[in-house]
């Protein structure tokens, strides 16, 4: 049986990869994004409440979380090829479905469970491939791919918004399903990483906390046992708090520009300035990430407290060019967070519990997401006020920071252990191999004084 080919870490095929997942990031989170042009239209078609109609788009988040484990695990079993190519299945057949227009819980089925399914393996697989292929350049390439979500937000706003118009929501829907199963394009050009490391260069790797790929031979599970690591069990909580920030303010930023007497129009403009604001975002950060200037723990450190502290000064403003330059602050450091809150999950449990460790951050990261906008949105009915749901975003994230502080000592400890203990290892060596040197000396002394005297 002939092997795979053997991809070395950083070579020029990961750049496809990253290519790959950029339109995988596009077909997935941008057209979840987009997903608020059907609301309308679906709500006035079965006639029913908003908050019944909301259920669709909630479902589809929900999955993409709640999937995020059996990629990850999947993707241990098989590759990420291959739950890539499946991810674009069933997202594809979701979107069929759902065109077909039966019933509104037909549309929680297709569009809500199905959908999310295929979005959550797609988006997870290809995170976690990128990372596997980089080590020099894994910030800069997760950046340019996760930025693929930024760029086709801004393509598709008016182009679904065509379809609808065009070929009503149904035909819109039937239609997108179709683009989405390019994933399976996406998913074939991800080639599986196969390598098999010298132990050198694995005791290395261990020491830096970045493990080299696995051999092939040896099967991964899933590790649930990850959670009992202290330094990642506060990344969690992390990822809960800056979840409950991070859906709150696209919520609430247009209802609270139009309650400062704006236009539609100017609200508006505001979520396109947010997002090519975070597109510049991820890559500036992904950049300085990779010249290593500080580690990656400091550096999220750093942005998830300015975001926070931008959110807390943003309901200050009192006209629309003041809103404006809050609302691209926020966009900037929102995009610096998402370029490296994933990439940092390596530095805290290695590369060779990174699947793993990704699936239990978005499955738990669902816990803000799905707090964070009630709670605002309960602040704001009882204090008649938008800006309360922008100071209890902006204090989420200042916590969530204060949690990374943590990690990064509990993570500079460990490497430090680490270090110590191969300096012991080669010390111990060393003298082992120094006695054993006088051993035999003096073993060779004591013989050629035994010949002499036979000799005499």
């Amino acid at each position: 049986m002939k092997p795979r080919r053997v991809e070395p870490r950083d070579s020029r095929y990961g750049w496809v990869v990253v290519v790959s997942a950029f339109f995988t990031m596009g077909l997935t989170a941008a057209v979840l994004k987009n997903f608020g042009h059907f609301f309308l239209d679906i709500q006035s078609h079965f006639a029913v409440q908003a908050s019944t109609t909301s259920w669709v788009t909630s479902t589809t988040i929900a999955m993409l979380h709640l999937g995020a484990p059996a990629a990850s695990a999947l993707s241990l079993q098989f590759s990420q090829r291959v739950v890539i190519m499946l991810g674009g299945l069933l997202a594809t057949l979701g979107m069929l479905l759902a065109s077909l227009d039966l019933s509104l819980p037909w549309l929680y089925l297709t569009m809500g469970i199905l959908q999310g399914t295929g979005l959550s393996f797609a988006w997870i697989s290809a995170n976690s491939l990128v990372s596997h292929y980089f080590v020099r350049w894994r910030p800069i390439a997760f950046a340019i791919a996760s930025s693929g979500e930024c760029v086709f937000v801004v393509i598709f706003s008016p182009f679904f918004k065509w379809l609808i118009e065009t070929y009503t929501w149904q035909g819109a829907l039937l239609i997108i399903g179709g683009l989405q199963l390019n994933l399976c394009v996406c998913g074939a050009l991800m080639r599986p990483l196969e390598r098999t490391p010298s132990p050198a260069q694995e005791t290395k790797d261990n020491v830096e906390g970045d493990v080299a790929a696995l051999p092939p031979k040896k099967r991964t599970f899933f590790q649930c046992s990850l959670m009992k690591k202290p330094e990642f069990f506060l990344y969690i909580l992390f990822a809960i708090f800056s979840a409950a920030g991070f859906f709150i303010p696209p919520l609430f930023l247009v209802p609270f520009a139009s309650s400062m007497g704006m236009d539609n129009y100017w609200p508006a403009m505001l979520l396109s300035v947010l997002a090519l604001a975070d597109l510049a975002g991820r890559l500036i950060c992904g950049w300085i990430a990779n010249m290593r200037l500080v580690r990656n723990l400091q550096l999220l450190t750093i942005v998830a407290t300015l975001l926070g502290v931008v959110l807390l000064l943003l309901p200050v403003s009192q006209n629309y060019w003041a809103v404006l330059v809050f609302a691209s602050l926020f966009g900037f450091l929102f995009g610096c967070v998402v370029a490296i809150h994933v990439t940092a999950i390596v530095d805290i449990v290695t590369l060779q519990g990174f699947d793993s460790g990704l699936g239990l951050f978005m499955l738990l990261r669902s816990i803000g997401g799905f707090a964070g906008p009630p709670a605002a949105g309960w602040l704001v009915d009882h204090t008649n006020n938008y800006s309360a749901a922008f100071y209890l975003s902006g204090v989420c994230l200042i916590a969530s920071a204060a949690f990374v502080v943590l990690v990064d000592r509990l993570v500079q400890r460990r490497k430090k252990a680490a270090e110590s203990k191969v300096y012991c290892e080669i010390i111990q060596q060393e003298k082992e191999e120094e006695e054993g040197w006088e051993t035999a000396k003096v073993k060779s002394d004591t013989v050629a004084q035994v010949a002499n005297t036979d000799v005499s």
